[in-house]
């Protein structure tokens, strides 16, 4: 329609963050102070005092580069917070040092050899620090005027003035300038940063002169102080990628693009060399830093004497990540050989790991981290509720006792009850047998299941194998 404004509106989408509520979600660090001792409760971690502070001083090694190369073990029976005590030692490491997670068992699965898929995950946990120093303009947005041709043509020019504490300077703007700024959604008041090089816009905050319009912004707004000096000014930019992800962009059969894939297949060791050579030159230049960061494999004593060879000799390599293991096994076979050795691992690297150990839970902690698990799971529960399911976590596990909290909920949900209550905990303790119990019928009623001779040496009473 001539002479008539007409807007386009455009398909707004808005994108949810779906966050899966696991069983270390609530894991935020190791709830340490400053003097690394632990706090009773703190950032969800509970109990398990000393193991937190070895772990805290281990991080404290980390940051100041002084234990690349080593191993450390995390022993101690089923649901005592081994995983949790890792999990807890990656929040509080930030996302400037890499932490590569796996399960032992997942090397048997891949499609490429297991030496392989461990060479992967040291690299995954091995930072390389680029820096790079480019010229940018920072300062605050005084005004901001775009000019549309009459004509309707796409084609838009502008003018930009933008301020520091000491200066103000008006810069004229081209089409591409244009729409960087427009998608960054500039306007006056807010602070910027203009890399010269590729003309991208950084929106740094907003003005704390334009403060006073806080309650029109809302609390997500961030502000911040009016750059000082120049308005340009040549800024040193860090980057921190994985000797992995140069690994992959450098494969040739692959590309960058396996980085997206996550299916990066074998990569050839004389692409490895190339690269940790161009590594040791740039960090000779002073144009990089290594970052080790810590590879985790859990359930340890899931990996072969092959991989613990490996191991071995990796651990000795210039380029080592920290490397965090955890068990819940004792004295057991080395897994591909007949000989049993303390956690399934082998003496010549049980040597090497410094050992943390683990202990069962008090019921005062039980309790604790029902009321956290609750909290997260966002169930309200009673108090005697909850402890009823402390009392069955000290008699069972506490891995059963957290599963009964979401089933107890759907229980008390089902009868239309705001809170959980004793009887919904009751109900689900009944639907739902843990270990002992199990064990306990199948021995009953083991004439009637399919290959029901029951071994030597197993106690009718408790089921639990007795040793020799």
């Amino acid at each position: 329609m001539a002479g008539s404004n007409v807007r386009v509106a455009a398909e707004i989408k808005d994108l949810t963050r779906i966050e899966r509520i696991g069983a270390h979600s609530h894991i935020r660090g190791l709830g340490l102070d400053d003097a690394l001792e632990a706090r009773k409760v703190s950032q969800g971690m509970v109990g398990q005092k000393e193991a937190r502070k070895a772990a805290g001083v281990i991080l404290t090694m980390i940051r100041e580069g002084r234990i690349a190369g080593r191993g450390v073990l995390l022993a101690g029976q089923p649901g005592t917070g081994k995983t949790a005590i890792a999990m807890g030692m990656a929040k509080a490491l930030g996302d400037a040092t890499p932490f590569a997670m796996m399960a032992a068992s997942e090397i048997f699965s891949l499609e490429m050899s297991k030496t392989e898929a461990l060479t992967q995950a040291f690299r995954k946990a091995i930072g390389v620090r680029i820096k790079e120093e480019t010229e940018v303009i920072e300062g605050e947005v005084v005004e901001i005027e775009i000019d549309r041709p009459a004509t309707g043509s796409v084609a838009k020019t502008g003018k930009l003035t933008m301020k520091t504490t000491e200066m103000e300077t008006i810069y004229d703007l081209g089409v591409k300038m244009v729409e960087a700024l427009q998608k960054e959604k500039v306007q006056a008041g807010d602070v910027i940063a203009i890399d010269k090089a590729s003309g991208k816009v950084t929106r740094l905050g907003r003005s704390f002169a334009r403060s006073r319009d806080y309650d029109a912004m809302g609390p997500t707004t961030k502000f911040v102080q009016c750059p000082e000096g120049e308005l340009q000014k040549r800024k040193e930019v860090v980057h921190v990628v994985t000797l992995h992800e140069i690994d992959v962009i450098n494969s040739r059969t692959q590309g960058f693009l396996a980085l997206f894939a996550g299916d990066t297949g074998e990569i050839r060791a004389e692409v490895r060399e190339q690269i940790d050579a161009k590594v040791a030159e740039w960090r000779e230049e002073g144009k990089a830093d290594i970052v080790p960061g810590v590879l985790f494999i859990d359930e340890v004593h899931m990996l072969d004497i092959e991989c613990f060879s490996f191991l071995n000799r990796a651990l000795e390599n210039e380029l080592a990540p920290i490397l965090v293991v955890a068990t819940n096994r004792g004295i057991t076979r080395i897994r591909g050989t007949a000989y049993r050795s303390p956690h399934g691992i082998p003496i010549d690297l049980l040597d090497r790991l410094l050992i943390i150990s683990t202990s069962p839970y008090e019921e005062p902690e039980l309790r604790t981290i029902l009321d956290i698990r609750c909290e997260e799971e966002d169930v309200e529960m009673a108090d005697d509720a909850k402890e009823l399911l402390t009392k069955i976590g000290a008699e069972t596990s506490l891995r059963y006792a957290i599963h009964l909290i979401t089933a107890a909920s759907l229980i008390a949900t089902r009868r239309k009850a705001a809170t959980v209550e004793v009887e919904d905990v009751s109900k689900a303790y009944q639907l739902f047998i843990d270990v002992r119990r199990s064990t306990q019928f199948l021995i009953e009623y083991q004439d009637q299941y399919m290959f029901n001779e029951l071994p030597e040496g197993v106690d009718q009473g408790n089921g639990e194998a007795m040793e020799a």
